[in-house]
């Protein structure tokens, strides 16, 4: 036998139709709308016209923006991959066609009368898998009956595992740039769901036999030398420290959104997005910091920063339990988060409801109201989430907008104050389009577009939680300024930037009110008794 460990340095990013596999590319429909109104349109693009594209990278405003970044190069490439993706997502492009023509059909035929008769227009690749609703103000929708869409539309074909060094934290943003295939890489032909991805994710700590990965995943003879450089015989530099058995409560954060709350008998990981293992003179958590085993993971909402399929598919064979809000049921901007992880291969969901909890042995987890940050669409799978261990509480409210103070008298008559609470406050967040653009039926005003914005919390706001819950520690997180976020977030902050400045603000109140405060920046480790 040749028992090896797969390097701490080795990446494993999910792809699918050759773009970095995110939340909205599993559900047949949302996914049918980004192949059409995303990833088609920016290739298309990028073909046209490269110079616009290398033109835009330069600027530290278009960050983020429908730009591919690959320097102008790679035209033939994209022209490939946009004739692949004609061709083997044929049924998806015409199920996002027939979906925007069918709802602007019922937007301008269905004025309060029997909806009976347009059940006969409804397109051949919907039929059998949509209700005809009207809410009480006689706006008719389209409800989707999710489950049997998956059952007629999901496939896990174009699923794969790219395998490959990683020497630095930059990488392409994923929203806008597709995968070119590169010689230092491998990829596995793979669905998400199969087990032998947790094999090779145990590889970082326990070693198995080269030979036998080899051939589990199809390792043709050419890539083999490859392949094998990706592994080592010597033990990966774990943590001592990784596994928590003290008497109080440990919290360490990780970056962005994702924080590890530990006691002896119990430990929850918040919004994993963890860094590799690499050399670099900013000091990071890594993988090897992380127990062996974690009790809770929990996702509080269904954003592309915050459920992270590259990091949950790396931990989902050391998870006991996956925590998550109950989604909108039916409706195209909240897909079901339940639907998503089982159909990746996830076991053991806990779907909270609001004001609904789960014991552990110590404490509770119980999912809070989050309002804002969605654009004012109807979107239910988001929750903050309020950790009580003995005496303790931990408010995790994420990328909440306070966008009515009353919410919060009214969560304080029911849980009391909250002791420590980490909070978003990212302000000054993207447009409506940027992230839900490719659902809409018919566009949006410009206007409506950018008020109807990605943002949470700012100063006032911010400052008026902290008050009605009678917090005692604030950490302003889920920024996005940690360097290993860049593929997903694509943030560029200067010291003038609105969220800095807001922050900053939060942070000089707190401290001459005498409460602990930090704007949280890579890594930090504290106790709780």
């Amino acid at each position: 036998m040749y028992l090896h460990y797969l390097k701490s340095n080795v990446k494993m990013e999910p792809l699918i139709w050759r773009w970095y596999a995110w939340p909205h590319l599993i559900p047949p429909l949302t996914a049918a709308c980004n192949i059409v109104e995303r990833h088609l349109k920016i290739m298309h693009s990028y073909v046209q016209n490269p110079q616009i594209h290398m033109e835009a990278m330069k600027d530290p405003k278009l960050l983020g923006g429908p730009f591919i970044d690959l320097e102008g190069k790679y035209i033939d490439e994209i022209q490939s991959l946009i004739r692949q993706t004609e061709t083997n997502c044929a049924k998806l492009i015409q199920i996002n066609n027939d979906l925007k023509s069918f709802d602007q059909l019922l937007q301008s035929k269905a004025e309060g009368d029997s909806l009976e008769e347009l059940y006969n227009s409804i397109p051949s690749s919907l039929k059998g898998l949509v209700e005809l609703v009207y809410d009480l103000n006689n706006h008719p929708s389209i409800r989707i009956i999710e489950y049997l869409v998956y059952h007629k539309h999901y496939t896990s074909a174009p699923q794969e595992i790219a395998l490959g060094p990683i020497d630095g934290d930059f990488r392409k943003f994923v929203l806008s740039t597709p995968r070119i295939y590169q010689d230092s890489e491998i990829y596995i032909p793979i669905p998400f769901s199969d087990k032998n991805i947790d094999l090779l994710s145990k590889m970082r700590y326990e070693p198995d036999d080269i030979k036998k990965i080899e051939n589990i995943f199809g390792i043709p003879e050419e890539k083999k030398k490859l392949f094998q450089s990706f592994f080592t015989t010597e033990p990966p530099r774990l943590n001592s420290s990784r596994n928590y058995t003290g008497n109080d409560i440990r919290v360490r954060y990780f970056g962005h959104a994702c924080v590890l709350v530990e006691t002896s008998k119990v430990c929850i990981l918040f919004d994993p997005v963890i860094s590799y293992d690499i050399e670099s003179n900013i000091p990071r958590f890594s993988f090897n910091d992380l127990p062996d085993v974690i009790d809770y993971v929990i996702i509080t909402h269904n954003h592309q920063d915050h459920l992270i399929f590259e990091i949950l598919l790396q931990l989902r064979y050391k998870t006991r339990n996956i925590v998550f809000a109950r989604s909108q049921i039916g409706t195209l901007q909240d897909p079901s988060v339940k639907l998503i992880l089982q159909n990746t291969g996830f076991s053991s969901l806990i779907e909270l409801g609001e004001f609904e909890s789960i014991n552990f042995s110590g404490g509770k987890i119980m999912a809070i109201p989050f309002f804002g940050e969605h654009s004012d669409l109807n979107i239910q799978s988001k929750s903050s989430f309020l950790v009580s261990i003995n005496n303790t509480k931990f408010l995790f409210a994420a990328d909440s907008n306070n966008l009515d103070p009353n919410l919060y008298n009214n969560i304080y008559d029911i849980v009391g104050p909250a002791d420590i609470i980490f909070l978003g406050m990212e302000c000054d967040g993207a447009p409506l389009t940027w992230l839900y653009g490719p659902l809409l039926s018919k566009p949006i005003k410009r206007i409506h577009d950018r008020n109807r914005s990605l943002s949470g919390s700012d100063y006032n706001k911010a400052g008026q939680i902290i008050k009605k819950l009678e917090c005692k520690e604030v950490y302003v997180y889920a920024m996005g300024q940690e360097p290993w976020l860049g593929h997903i977030m694509s943030l560029h902050y200067t010291s003038d930037s609105k969220q800095i400045l807001e922050s900053d603000k939060l942070l000089n109140y707190c401290r001459e009110n005498g409460i602990k405060s930090e704007r949280l920046y890579c890594t930090k480790e504290w106790y709780f008794q």
